[in-house]
């Protein structure tokens, strides 16, 4: 069984970070790793207090997976400042070999700070590079390029700036969108996934799923194109099935679990 490795941080309330990043590994047969870098209070209402974790553990974690368990592919998630994302760069940079799937957390759905301004700073400088792609969504898009991505050419361009600028594969989520939801991947030729939206499906954990998903599919040796497709259409069957457990947004089902309790992939 092959490894996959998410660098993130940890939801208490399962939804999101880590806790989802390792359900959806389980759910493509992949043996999941973890690297926690902060540990965050929240539930389906909204992110409480997040802490991020010294530097020194962080680089503790990392080299001991990364020594031993031979991950195929990484995940990372939300880094929490400027010395997390340098630490995992060092780290990260005696590996080259192994995809990085990169979706640049800065703030939560709920609008909690979830990276400092010195951290996306660092993380454009220091990791865009290192990634096979970075999934963004739209403000995040257009916090990273300036621009106001108004509509679907203008996030075509922005998808393209940020591949010229930064030398990786750059996934635009356009979940956040008017419309119906259009994702742009730029890897050096331009692909349009288009979807529906799912009435009544504001579901927690989607950004988080979608890439880690992404990276299970380049851990077993698809493309990049094919990986972002086979994650979308995961994603869209998990937020289909999206359930209730708390008072606030509904939560993926990362195991697809139909009403007699039999897992789909079985």
């Amino acid at each position: 069984m092959r490894c996959a490795l998410t660098i993130a941080g940890s939801d208490s309330g399962g939804g999101a970070g880590i806790q989802a990043d390792l359900k959806t590994f389980a759910a493509h047969h992949l043996y999941g790793a973890s690297v926690i870098t902060a540990v965050t209070a929240q539930n389906t209402l909204g992110v409480r207090e997040s802490f991020p974790l010294p530097p020194e553990i962080v680089a503790a974690q990392l080299s001991a997976v990364l020594e031993d368990l031979h991950p195929a592919a990484i995940k990372i998630g939300m880094l929490g400042n400027g010395d997390i994302v340098r630490t995992v760069s060092r780290v990260l940079a005696q590996y080259p070999d192994v995809p990085v799937v990169l979706d640049p957390i800065m703030l939560s759905p709920s609008g909690h700070p979830l990276l400092d301004p010195e951290g996306v700073s660092a993380m454009e400088q220091l990791l865009f590079s290192r990634a096979a792609l970075i999934t963004p969504n739209l403000p995040e898009a257009r916090a990273l390029t300036g621009l106001p991505l108004s509509d679907l050419h203008a996030v075509k361009a922005a998808a393209q700036l940020l591949y010229r600028t930064y030398g990786c594969g750059v996934l635009i989520k356009g979940g956040h969108s008017a419309g119906e939801p259009v994702d742009v991947l730029y890897d050096g030729s331009l692909h349009v996934f288009t979807g529906k939206r799912i009435p009544g499906r504001d579901v927690h954990g989607t950004g988080c799923t979608l890439s880690s998903a992404i990276a299970a599919g380049l851990a077993q040796g698809m493309a990049l194109p094919e990986a972002v497709q086979g994650a979308k259409r995961y994603l869209s069957c998990a937020m289909e099935d999206a359930f209730s457990v708390g008072g606030g947004a509904p939560v993926l089902n990362h195991f697809l679990y139909k009403n007699d309790d039999k897992n789909v992939f079985e």
